[in-house]
């Protein structure tokens, strides 16, 4: 990846935990406990790639940037919500994340719910208020299409099919159908966010979404091969469960290599749907680099 892409990948990261520092609530009173579970969960890690893509969308948009900054930060608060629930026991029992312990490790299970809950709420507390952005109507869209991603026909509506699907019954058009949900629902928010904020028209977000679409798949694709390839160390989670579990995935069913190509061949569609933004796109274009070049 290209040196500046990198500088400003790690710059929109700062600024993100920045303000979700003093955006997240502070530990005070008898219930200090779920705050400072809410701030383990959400601080110190990841690789805010949600949150860069408002951000950066909205600078090729001519966005605020403040705005765009408080807006990836609820997009976040919400991700991680749903790291939390999914590392439960009752879900994927996971015991690491971002390379530490889980949240229902480090504190217990009631805890864990109870933060992931907090972080939930707490998205739309902040698509809410004014920072989002100054006209009410704006911040209306933006939490009712945050509801709508988030929700049964979006991620959480994902995560069901996820766990209550037999493998058996899947095949790569499920699995795609699954993955848009589960995963790229959030990608499609993250670009459309940064539209809605810089005042972008239909045409626009229909661009954008289409982008979201392809790469959203192509992330997904990735993370199928890098369970397979992924070094666990630099991951910070576990390796090797989908195939543990005998779980279907675009590896198992395409192959390593065809699932590789598969990934590239959306990539290159994903930079093709950016063509009527120009050079102005080039950041977005890099950022679907990223996503199939990743290691973790």
């Amino acid at each position: 990846m290209p040196t500046n892409f990198k500088s400003q990948l790690a710059s929109v990261a700062q600024d993100i935990e920045t303000a979700l520092e003093a955006q997240l609530p502070k530990p005070e009173g008898e219930q200090a406990v779920v705050a400072e579970a809410m701030r383990y969960a959400a601080l110190g890690g990841g690789k805010r790639l949600r949150p860069f893509l408002v951000v950066e969308t909205a600078r090729m948009l001519g966005g605020d940037i403040e705005n765009a900054v408080i807006v990836g930060c609820a997009l976040e608060c919400l991700h991680v919500y749903s790291l939390v629930h999914d590392d439960l026991p009752c879900m994927d029992d996971d015991d690491l994340r971002r390379g530490k312990p889980t949240v229902h490790k480090a504190y217990d299970e009631a805890i864990a719910v109870l933060a992931g809950d907090g972080l939930l709420t707490h998205a739309f507390a902040l698509l809410g208020c004014e920072g989002a952005h100054t006209d009410p109507l704006v911040r209306a869209k933006l939490v009712c299409e945050l509801a709508q991603k988030g929700g049964v026909s979006g991620m959480i509506g994902g995560q069901v099919i996820d766990i209550t699907v037999s493998e058996t019954d899947r095949d790569e058009a499920l699995i795609t159908r699954l993955q848009a949900m589960k995963t790229g629902a959030l990608i499609d928010f993250a670009v459309k966010a940064g539209g809605i904020v810089s005042g972008a028209d239909d045409a626009t977000l229909n661009a954008l979404s289409a982008y979201a679409r392809d790469m959203g798949l192509a992330f997904q694709i990735q993370d199928d091969i890098l369970d397979v390839e992924g070094d666990a160390s630099l991951m910070g989670k576990a390796v090797g469960k989908d195939e543990n579990l005998g779980k279907a995935t675009f590896v198992s069913l395409l192959g390593l290599e065809e699932a590789k190509e598969k990934a590239k061949a959306l990539g290159e569609r994903a930079k093709g749907h950016l063509a009527p933004f120009g050079e102005k796109a080039q950041t977005l274009k890099e950022t679907v680099d990223f996503v199939l070049q990743r290691q973790h």
